[in-house]
């Protein structure tokens, strides 16, 4: 670990020239008196940072100290430092640790590279903190030590402990054979298999977790990718119900917010859209389409349909006469 903040310490000083010890402890999220003493040991290790003293000075590098490395080319540099911004990384609490590597990154540019890289990043925004209408995202907080644990037993291939509180059920101890981590719209899963049976854990709900010594029961070889699709499609047959829905292109984002899925989706004529989408059972299908009034129309199934104009006539008799 301190390996890694003394090459971090080094790169911040390469990349931004002198520092002040309070700027370099907010950038590697440390105490100050711990910059102090990383700088005395790169000193030490015959690394050449020294201090400026006064009101503008810091610490820095002899001009021309640096590990040269090649590689990368200016779109494959300008990709990583792009996908920084990315919520992937921070969910799985990796945001720090991307930091301390897109520092290496670009460090390890040719001079040539550096500066276009870096300022190309600054013409790209990837996942902002808010949307147009300014809704902040619903990111779910992981404790930074329970996915250090889960991160750790699914790349060692260990079996993992968790105190998972499933939804209206008491939190109880459990141990699973992990098998991977997904990332979507901010939420991470973890998949895995218990008593040989596949099974998936939203990580907000695991509540502390404990890599555990023993090699974990699992295929030496996963494709994630078609795990996921797979453990989708029996969450969606389980209890779900099928819409088909017409709707305003206006009012799309708002109805896919409230769906768990879609399923289809197809330009109509009338210039409005046909979707096929997926809620958690009847109720929360008339709730979401109630939302939209007359922007959306059920076209099926029949019970959707009744239970909407079962509604819309109550609330037009209770309206009907003056208070």
């Amino acid at each position: 670990m301190r390996a890694d903040r003394l090459v971090s310490l080094v790169l911040l000083l390469r990349q931004r020239g002198r520092l002040t010890a309070d700027v370099l402890a907010r950038e590697l999220e440390v105490s100050t008196r711990t910059v102090l003493r990383d700088i005395e040991a790169l000193s030490a290790a015959g690394v050449p940072v020294y201090a400026e003293r006064g009101r503008h000075g810091g610490f820095a590098l002899l001009p021309g100290f640096r590990t040269e490395l090649t590689g990368l080319n200016h779109d494959e540099a300008l990709a990583l430092l792009t996908a920084g911004s990315g919520p992937g990384g921070r969910v799985l609490g990796l945001g720090p640790a991307f930091s301390s590597a897109l520092r290496k990154v670009v460090d390890a540019l040719p001079e040539n590279h550096r500066a276009t890289a870096s300022d190309a990043a600054q013409r790209f925004l990837v996942e902002p903190e808010t949307d147009l209408l300014s809704r902040r995202p619903a990111v779910e907080e992981v404790p930074g030590t329970t996915m250090s644990e889960v991160r750790r037993a699914v790349l060692a291939g260990h079996r993992l402990r968790i105190h998972y509180a499933a939804t209206g059920r008491a939190a109880q101890w459990r141990t699973v054979d992990p098998i991977g981590l997904v990332t979507v719209r901010d939420r991470a899963y973890l998949l895995a298999t218990r008593a040989g049976e596949d099974r998936t854990y939203r990580l907000s709900r695991v509540l502390a977790a404990e890599d555990l010594p023993e090699p974990a029961r699992r295929p030496a070889d996963v494709d994630l990718d078609r795990a996921w699709r797979d453990r989708c499609a029996q969450f969606l047959s389980d209890g779900h119900i099928s819409v088909q829905v017409r709707v305003e292109p206006a009012r799309r984002e708002e109805l896919l917010t409230s769906a768990v899925a879609v399923r289809a989706e197809e330009p109509g004529a009338d210039g409005r859209l046909r979707l096929e989408v997926t809620f958690q059972d009847l109720r929360h299908a008339v709730w979401a389409l109630w939302q939209l009034g007359p922007d959306a129309e059920a076209l099926a199934p029949p019970s959707l349909r009744a239970a909407l104009r079962d509604r819309a006539a109550a609330i037009v008799a209770r309206y009907r006469d003056p208070a």
